[in-house]
């Protein structure tokens, strides 16, 4: 099967050459769902870009029969922030323009409208998929209204240039996944939205953040807020629990600035998985048999416990990623240099929750305040 390629150009740089986007679309013989896969958002999360390198190697083997609905594709969705450097690191989770986190600036359809339950009162009686129409319509009619701005000579940001553009390509999707890693080192895990449970164990990870706080500017964020705050209208309009087959997804696969290959494995391994349960793909294999009996281990972004170093210094003796630790157990130690005429010192920091370490700094060199691991 071959994919259908565009090249979308996103902006002109000083030198006059364009920075673009590349598309893969596979398009199957059935009509259905859209998915739509990006990644390297960030700068130095660049491994998702082999998992979709082998997804679309693998895609290539099919038949268009054995894709139902189609599958779009965006490595390297952010070449501006992946060329970002500092000798050999890459620091592309800020844009340097304005210093605004890459996955915090998107448009959100719900912040700026506040008649979603009057929407909703509006299609009481009609059936979930005329529902699903008619509000993708509505958001995609707001959103195709910025577009007069963005054209004007006066013209508007960079990065509102970016998002319309990013934006535009998975508006009318069905499912969407944004494959990020950490930007130090870390494990695989997703993050996923309220009564999506069942579809996140379809990706075989070990675990699961639930979204149950954000302000709804990062990319997944952005996609399902809408729908998010549409269920819970008809909630609360007629006691019933409606979910839309809509869903966004992050997946964070292993450590920034690496191509680990058990992370591109695990990604590669739950999309084919999640997109076979869903019925995009009839391949030989999968769903894997042990979709039925696999458990994600969820937990809540509130129960999410970051440390900063309360001292500037060096870091000794950090646990190693996957290290479950209890309330009390020493975390690590920061050696610091008082510029005070005394003799160096080394303070103790104790886990305040008990916790699974899943994130850590990658530079044992911090300044106070810096970000040292984090436990879930």
């Amino acid at each position: 099967m071959i994919p259908i390629i565009s090249t979308i150009p996103l902006f002109q740089l000083a030198s006059g050459e364009f920075l673009s986007l590349q598309v893969y679309k596979f398009v199957g013989a059935k009509s259905g769902k859209k998915v739509y896969i990006q990644s390297n958002l960030h700068g130095a999360e660049i491994v998702g870009n082999a998992v979709i390198y082998q997804l679309i190697d693998f895609f290539r083997t099919l038949k268009t029969t054995q894709i139902v609905g189609e599958i779009w594709l965006v490595p390297v969705c952010n070449p501006l922030a992946i060329n970002q450097r500092n000798h050999s690191f890459s620091t592309g989770r800020f844009n340097i323009y304005d210093g605004k986190n890459w996955n915090r600036i998107f448009w959100d359809y719900e912040k700026k409208h506040h008649d979603i339950e009057e929407f909703a009162r509006s299609q009481i009686g009609l059936d979930l998929d005329t529902i699903q129409d008619n509000f993708s319509r509505k958001i995609k009619h707001s959103f195709d209204s910025l577009l007069d701005k963005i054209n004007a000579r006066s013209s508007v940001r960079l990065t509102d240039k970016y998002r319309y553009k990013l934006q535009s390509l998975y508006l009318d999707a069905d499912y969407i996944i944004d494959l990020h890693s950490h930007t130090g080192q870390g494990i695989e895990y997703l993050y996923y939205f309220q009564n999506r449970e069942d579809s996140a164990n379809l990706f075989l990870l070990n675990y699961g953040i639930l979204f149950d706080e954000y302000d709804g500017d990062a990319f997944d964020e952005a996609f399902i807020k809408p729908w998010l705050a549409l269920e819970t209208a008809f909630l609360k309009l007629t006691g019933e629990k409606f979910r839309f087959d809509i869903e966004a997804w992050t997946l964070e696969l292993g450590s920034g600035m690496q191509m680990n290959p058990d992370s591109i494995t695990k990604g590669v391994r739950g999309i084919k998985n999640y997109l076979a349960k869903k019925g995009i793909l009839e391949i030989q294999d999968f769903p894997q048999t042990e979709t039925i009996s696999h458990q994600t281990s969820f937990r809540s972004l509130s129960q999410v416990k970051e440390y900063w170093t309360p001292v500037g210094g060096m870091i000794l003796s950090k646990p190693r990623l996957g290290t479950l630790v209890n309330q009390g157990d020493l975390l690590y130690k920061v050696l610091t240099f008082n510029k005070t005429g005394e003799l160096p010192t080394i303070i103790h920091v104790y886990a305040e929750t008990t916790g699974l370490v899943y994130d850590i700094s990658i530079n044992d060199s911090v300044n106070e305040g810096e970000f040292v691991l984090g436990t879930m």
